[in-house]
């Protein structure tokens, strides 16, 4: 760890008082079952992510979906015991993949070509390894290969993974640099591949893939610290009947041009015992010129340490956005949330500002910083919220983004769920609207509002995109014509509302009557008899065959109608009236807490295990995320205080297995700092945040206007998670909510707590 000093050295002048919070970043937190979290090295937003892969599985079994690929999401799976390599993009917490792009691993002995296997990893270059010779840093990462002694180290830059390997002394070192290899990869994912070896210390090239996204080409430039005494390749491509001219070349060995689908490189070194071999590899979406521009603008030279300090820097740095005080766990749990919350989105663009569009041509991100990974339907509910807290010029640059996004689509949608200039179409809704309304009604977002209502709108009225068409003709999609027909029209009718925040902001009255007629539809797919949501088919009447506990073809999308019931986060308050008044509402929820769900009705879902669920209550799925908080809307809210220190004891824990369920690309880390501190957005869109309680003693916002908010709680302890009074400034607080602006505008919320209910 580097020391204090040096790291206040690298800090701007006004910043010496930041105080050193990288410690508590634990990024193996969430590695192990359902996290889908990745441990190794970025920095903040940073658009490389280099980290161990510790398999290499198949998407495809038998021509079928290889189930066991799942807890490869993220290349990583703490549970193993042998490393593939290192590669440099990864997706954090996510329940799909695609990437893993350009997997480097250093061996020494007898050359091998292939992976091997985890029960016999001698029979390939993996290699075995051990978490006691394992540290995960924010911005770094180490572990020794055990079976080739060797100890690997990365850190990395926004653009430029820097690699350090220590080898032994011996006259057969290699760097394999595994084209192949990918994240969810099949045989034929990769599309093309071209190499250039410029000299002996320098190659580039790219890399076209399909897949989750069916377009993406990534370009590179690899530069090692000592000239390779050799090279070659092996194309694993399957054999053609055509092979062209090329085979006049001897192309497996020291040959500069090379192409194909599926190929491995490998570099040979003599070194000396404990021989530093360190690679730059830097990444670009524009090209292989652009690459080289990113490695030596970002890494001009070869400061391994250096680089890894400002890494934990500019780390260092974000943490410091919010100090709190808390016990050692807390602390480690709320900056390692901080620091997954700050991984993605992920910068998409080069040091000259170039990125490759949706439209697959090469644009100028013009006073922006162009973002992708757009896990949505995830993270519109809090990590976006967030950030309009914390990073609104992040945020707005997110959503000027999503504009571009727009402008470059042939479909003239708006994003849901974008990576690498392609949509992948994943989950529901279209979620992009909260986002844009969240920053609009919070004067976040600095861009033409209008021309950001007219995208929403023509996003919400695609009709051939998943049963839109269907909602706005009959208020509901039927059925028959969609397996997440309710979730869909539930999602459709919060983001219609969304939609309607900014047309009353902008005195469209035409488009805020509309989508608020829209933003009702949820009560189309209302059953009053039997008091859930349920499917409804085409010809109005209710689907008979109906399981509330399932989340198997009920039409719903990763939850059942005991969480989705609740999901009317615009309205909570007709929601309670249609369900029967706010004692019965205040009895299902507890009802929903305090249930047993038997182990089969969440065995169809993969990213659902015992330990994500509280009762029915599926916390490390999103759709309920705000559910929680309802008790204020019925009167109790000190069952709200009760449930959301629960939650935060249970689901989160300082441990690799310490998330509930997938992070989801910051999502659940989020939630846990928006609760820790004592507030939550229940509907994005809006202005206001309920309140709860909060975990920690004190908070100090460091917000981006130069003020402060700072978050007291009165006795926080354990046993004193009820509030009887909150202060917002000095002043009483009647209710139970407060205002953007009231964060904002910066002063002191204070939560004075105890161990009665009042």
């Amino acid at each position: 760890m580097f020391s204090v000093l040096f790291l206040q050295a690298l800090l701007p002048t006004g910043t010496y008082a930041q105080q050193a919070l990288v410690k508590y970043v634990k990024p193996i937190i969430g590695t192990q079952k359902m996290g889908h979290t990745y441990p190794g090295a970025t920095v903040p937003f940073g658009a490389v992510q280099l980290s161990p892969d510790t398999d290499t599985l198949s998407y495809e079994l038998n021509g079928k979906y290889n189930g066991d690929v799942y807890k490869y999401c993220a290349g990583y799976k703490y549970e193993d015991k042998t490393i593939v390599g290192f590669s440099h993009t990864h997706f954090s917490g996510t329940g799909h993949s695609d990437l893993g792009d350009f997997l480097v691993m250093p061996t020494q002995g007898r050359l091998k070509l292939n992976p091997g296997t985890a029960d016999r990893p001698g029979s390939g270059f993996r290699s075995g390894f051990s978490h006691a010779n394992e540290r995960a840093e924010a911005g770094y990462y180490r572990v020794k290969l055990d079976d080739h002694r060797i100890m690997a180290e990365l850190t990395a830059t926004e653009r430029v993974g820097l690699h350090r390997y220590t080898f032994p002394k011996s006259e057969d070192s290699h760097v394999i640099l595994d084209l192949m290899s990918g994240i969810y990869n099949y045989e034929d994912k990769n599309v093309w591949t071209f190499v250039r070896v410029i000299n002996d210390t320098l190659i580039t090239g790219y890399r076209q893939t399909n897949g989750w996204a069916r377009t993406r080409t990534v370009y590179f430039a690899m530069s090692f610290s000592k000239p390779f005494k050799g090279y070659g390749q092996k194309n694993f491509d399957k054999t053609q009947v055509y092979k062209g001219f090329w085979r006049k070349f001897d192309q497996t060995r020291n040959f500069p041009d090379i192409a194909g689908k599926q190929i491995r490189m490998y570099f040979d070194f003599t070194t000396a015992d404990q021989e530093q071999v360190m690679i730059k590899f830097a990444l670009s979406p524009v090209s292989q010129e652009n690459a080289l521009e990113n490695m030596r603008t970002e890494t001009p030279g070869w400061d391994f340490d250096g680089i890894k300090a400002k890494a934990q820097a500019k780390w260092n740095t974000e943490l410091n956005k919010i100090v709190i005080d808390a016990s050692e766990d807390d602390k480690i749990n709320f900056y390692t949330a901080m620091y997954h919350a700050f991984i993605n989105p992920t910068s998409y663009m080069d040091v000259n500002a170039e990125y490759k569009g949706l439209d697959q041509n090469v644009h100028q991100a013009d006073g922006f910083t162009n973002y992708t990974t757009f896990s949505l339907w995830d993270t519109y509910r809090a990590l976006h919220p967030f950030l309009n807290i914390v990073q609104p010029s992040r945020n707005n640059d997110m959503v000027k983004s999503m504009m571009a996004h727009y402008e470059q689509s042939t479909l003239k949608m708006l994003p849901i769920w974008s990576h690498y200039a392609n949509d992948n179409w994943c989950m529901s809704g279209y979620h992009s609207v909260s986002v844009i309304a969240d920053a609009i009604i919070k004067g976040v977002y600095n861009g033409d509002a209008e021309k950001a209502l007219n995208a929403c709108v023509a996003t919400a009225s695609r009709r051939n995109y998943e049963g839109i068409g269907d909602y706005i003709d009959k208020g509901y999609i039927p059925a028959e014509n969609n397996r997440t027909s309710v979730s869909n029209t539930l999602e459709y009718a919060y983001d219609d509302w969304c939609i309607a925040q900014i047309a009353k902001k902008l005195g469209r009255g035409d488009v805020y009557a509309s989508f608020m007629k829209r933003a009702g539809n949820w009560k189309n797919v209302f059953d009053s008899r039997i008091g859930f949501m349920r499917p409804r088919l085409a010809d109005g009447s209710f689907k008979k065959e109906f399981d509330v506990l399932s989340t198997h073809d009920q039409g719903f999308i990763e939850g059942n109608t005991w969480n989705y019931s609740f999901f009317v986060p615009h309205d909570p308050a007709a929601m309670i009236t249609a369900m029967g008044g706010a004692k019965k509402v205040a009895v299902r929820l507890d009802s929903l807490f305090n249930m047993h769900l038997p182990d089969e009705f969440f065995a169809e879902t993969e990213d659902i295990t015992r330990e994500g669920i509280i009762g029915g209550y599926v916390h490390g799925n999103e759709p309920a995320h705000h559910v929680a908080y309802l008790y204020n809307w019925v009167g109790q809210p000190s069952k709200t205080q009760e449930r959301v220190r629960m939650i935060l004891k249970m689901q989160y824990k300082p441990t690799p297995d310490g998330l509930g369920g997938n992070d989801d690309c910051g999502q659940m880390s989020a939630w846990y700092m928006f609760s820790s501190l004592g507030f939550y957005p229940v509907s994005p869109g809006s202005d206001e945040y309920a309140l709860g309680s909060p975990a920690v003693k004190t908070a100090v916002l460091n917000l981006e206007n130069g003020k402060k908010f700072t978050v007291e709680a009165i006795g926080q302890s354990d046993q004193h998670i009820y509030v009887s009074k909150v202060f917002l400034n000095g002043k009483l607080v009647k209710g139970h909510s407060i205002r953007h602006a009231d964060i904002i505008d910066g002063g002191v919320l204070r939560f004075v707590m105890t161990d009665k209910i009042r």
